[in-house]
């Protein structure tokens, strides 16, 4: 698609060859004594507009991207308030999201419980996918920051983010007071080396897909993992799945109520410029993964001549407006 807020001309001077069109519009409507046709206006106004070559800058899909989904498997997913469970429902979402993705477009897999784990490197292949989604264990704990951290260190490598420092570091610290991007603070960004730099820049070709209920309790602080995100410019898509009334579920002989924690889920979609989408029932949640599909589709940003589209438009016009009229008068004009 054209940005035309970045409409420019090669050869503007050219622009006022537009002029000729209220010209001609006021000459025929004083030999006809009617209104001049205006697709036939508009149609010559775009052919003068062609004239001065425009451009602006073109998005187009990128041919290479990669998207990690990580997938909540504490035990808190046997809930049952999205049917059949939601363990269940965001599996069957995952693999229609896999079904639908473009051949170039590379997808992982990292599943979340007490700690997180790389089940499936990003591949194009669907095979691997579909593997990596057949048995998923339910575990005791929920530690949401670790599996965005391990889905940021399999996106980037070579980008100087050390998962297994920052984790050790969180469980040093109590959990999640301190976070560490290449050894070093998050307020430390100004001194980082130019190759980590330059690897962030390929974050804008990235997205983490992140589908839980929001309940996290183990790792590193969710919040900090975000802003580490977002400081490498990827953009942490989250999906709610479950109901703010929640169910009962039976974990280690005691009964608890788990419901779905949204606004822990709203703020790490906010600190990375991403969006939240609330899944309650398993229709809903297949529907927010056609909708992601939409917003996944990575795009680049090219200076390009529009001048051959504009001026096939305005042929068109004039075409149309020629036909129009032979069909009405059978004459051209």
């Amino acid at each position: 698609m054209p940005d035309l807020s970045s409409l420019t001309f090669l050869w503007p001077l050219l622009l006022y060859s537009c002029l000729i069109v209220p010209v001609l519009a006021v000459l025929y409507a004083y030999r006809t004594k009617s209104i001049p046709p205006v697709f036939l206006c508009l149609g010559i106004l775009l052919i003068c507009v062609a004239l001065a070559r425009p451009q602006t800058v073109l998005m187009t899909p990128l041919r290479e991207a990669t998207v990690m989904l990580v997938l909540d498997t504490s035990g808190s997913m046997r809930a049952k308030d999205v049917k059949p469970s939601r363990i269940e429902a965001a599996q069957l979402a995952a693999q229609k999201f896999i079904d639908g993705k473009p051949s170039r477009l590379r997808v992982g897999l990292v599943t979340v419980a007490g700690t997180a784990a790389l089940a499936q490197a990003p591949t194009e292949e669907r095979d691997a996918l579909y593997k990596a989604l057949e048995h998923l264990p339910l575990q005791y704990g929920s530690a949401l920051g670790t599996g965005i951290l391990v889905s940021l260190e399999a996106l980037l490598p070579g980008s100087g983010i050390d998962a297994q420092k920052i984790i050790n570091d969180a469980s040093d610290m109590g959990g999640a007071k301190k976070s560490v991007d290449a050894g070093k603070s998050l307020d430390e960004k100004k001194s980082v080396t130019p190759e980590v730099q330059a690897s962030a820049s390929r974050g804008r070709n990235m997205a983490i897909v992140l589908m839980s209920d929001g309940q996290s309790n183990m790792g590193p602080e969710m919040r900090k993992m975000a802003e580490l995100a977002a400081s490498h410019e990827v953009k942490v898509y989250t999906v709610g799945i479950g109901t703010p009334e929640g169910d009962v579920v039976h974990i280690q002989g005691r009964s608890m109520r788990v419901k779905l924690e949204e606004d822990a889920l709203k703020k790490i979609a906010e600190i990375t410029q991403a969006e939240y989408f609330r899944a309650d029932s398993a229709e809903g949640l297949l529907a927010v993964y056609d909708k992601l599909g939409y917003r996944l589709r990575f795009e680049k940003r090219a200076m390009s001549e529009i001048t051959s589209y504009v001026a096939l438009l305005g042929m068109l016009l004039v075409l149309l407006s020629m036909t129009r009229n032979f069909m009405r008068f059978g004459r051209i004009i």
